[in-house]
């Protein structure tokens, strides 16, 4: 995990340049998967992950 804290999926959409409904839909559909759900069903993510998980959708679907 990088750093030490977890983002929202507002942050994270944020960090990345998405809109918060994108990051939403990924997750909802299982195209990215957060580093952890809470009891309330909210995401948590590690970018650097994302990252990860962003290029290798990219480099399957190119």
């Amino acid at each position: 995990m990088s750093g030490d804290r977890l983002l929202t999926s507002g942050q994270l959409a944020k960090e990345l340049g998405l809109s918060h409904r994108s990051v939403s839909h990924y997750a909802q559909t299982g195209q990215l998967e957060p580093a952890l759900v809470t009891p309330g069903g909210h995401y948590r993510w590690d970018v650097d992950d994302v990252r990860r998980q962003l290029r290798e959708m990219r480099e399957r679907n190119a």
